[in-house]
């Protein structure tokens, strides 16, 4: 699950940014994503990191469709 999150900006700070990230070929939401990643990464302790890690793939796994056995 992925959450979303607001941020409070005027209409003139948002065109802004828009503008200037448009002319670096970004978005605002591909800075944002970037950003969160940099500071999961720099705040979140290794172990807790592995934990999460080892919860995605036990969740994905258990999604995976079981084959049948062959008669």
């Amino acid at each position: 699950m992925k959450m979303t999150l607001n941020i409070n900006l005027t209409p003139d700070e948002l065109s802004a940014v828009e503008l200037h990230l448009q002319r670096k070929n970004s978005t605002l939401e591909a800075e944002m994503q970037k950003y969160v990643e940099q500071l999961y990464s720099k705040i979140v302790p290794q172990a807790v990191k592995d934990f999460i890690d080892a919860k995605a793939e036990q969740e994905k796994a258990m999604k995976k469709p079981r084959e049948k056995p062959k008669p």
